[in-house]
């Protein structure tokens, strides 16, 4: 049996289609084609049927996943058998929140690649509803998130990477226009620039809103956090983001934090994987530095 097939059924069983496979394994559909059709030989059943114009896993594929993630998870261990974090030459998916990345990550990469030169670090910036379900999937080896998405019950293992205030802030002459954001039942006539619906901050101040009966003139939405900043700056509108995102500026002077109802309200962030996953080398270094991120090597 061809490893090679396996790790095609796995990665069709996570992409949803053989068309997103051929791209993703850089395959002819026509390989993925044969690929199947080998393994289906070997254990004589087919693995997917074709409903409607899907191709969906029959029930003998449903049971064969947990078989084929058990050989690829053997073969990841004898490929990282070598202890020497410096000598271990595997990958490793991460998915990990725009504000986290921006903010948090850059000092737990630099010694991430200083500590293993030859790993190849695939990083996505992603929702962090997505990356919840892409671990829950085994689509993602580790991902760092805000853990108030919720929803990941004992599928998954995190570790705390640390637990943050909110902050809405404005540029200190939007501030000094419309400083009162307590009062209920307003009308303020300023956009929320934000990232899109499932961001875990934007849905915490809409919910604010909502039980102020607070109205905002609208909402732009936007996915980079910089861009954002610098748009709040230009008195474009006010924003609701981590105080670790925003702070420097506080600083600087050049936003103005405003004041609301929800000062106590922090959100915590984890590094996470799935609980059947094999800690490789690669990853016991990462979660490592991501526990030890407060420590001096970061400063």
């Amino acid at each position: 049996m061809d490893l090679k097939y396996l790790n095609t059924f796995r990665v069709i069983v996570e992409e949803g289609s053989f068309s997103k496979a051929a791209e993703r394994l850089n395959y002819t559909q026509s390989t993925i084609t044969f690929q199947i059709g080998q393994l289906e030989q070997e254990f004589s059943s087919s693995l997917f049927e074709k409903i409607g114009r899907k191709m969906v896993l029959s029930k003998a594929g449903e049971q064969l996943i947990p078989y084929v993630d058990e050989v690829l998870s053997s073969v990841e261990r004898l490929r990282c058998f070598e202890d020497d974090l410096a000598e271990c030459q595997g990958d490793l998916r991460i998915g990990v929140g725009e504000t986290l990345l921006c903010y948090q990550l850059p000092a737990i990469l630099k010694e991430f690649h200083k500590q293993a030169p030859k790993a190849r670090l695939f990083l996505r910036s992603m929702n962090c509803y997505e990356i919840r379900d892409e671990l829950k999937n085994g689509a993602l080896d580790l991902g760092v998130f805000y853990e108030d998405v919720g929803g990941f019950g004992s599928s998954l293992t995190t570790h705390p990477f640390g637990t943050y205030p909110l902050a809405l802030v404005a540029s200190p002459e939007l501030r000094s226009c419309y400083p009162d954001f307590i009062t209920p039942d307003q009308q303020i006539p300023v956009p929320f620039i934000i990232n899109e619906p499932n961001c875990i901050f934007r849905q915490i101040f809409e919910r604010y809103l909502r039980e102020k009966s607070i109205m905002l003139d609208h909402t732009i939405e936007l996915w980079s956090i910089p861009t954002i900043k610098n748009l709040v700056k230009n008195d474009v509108g006010i924003s609701f983001l981590p105080r670790f995102a925003v702070q420097a500026e506080l600083d600087k002077r050049v936003l103005a934090e405003i004041p609301t109802g929800l000062t106590d309200t922090t959100i915590s962030a984890v590094c996470g994987y799935h609980k059947n996953k094999w800690i490789s080398p690669l990853m016991k270094l990462f979660i490592g530095l991501c526990s030890a991120k407060d420590q001096p090597f970061l400063i």
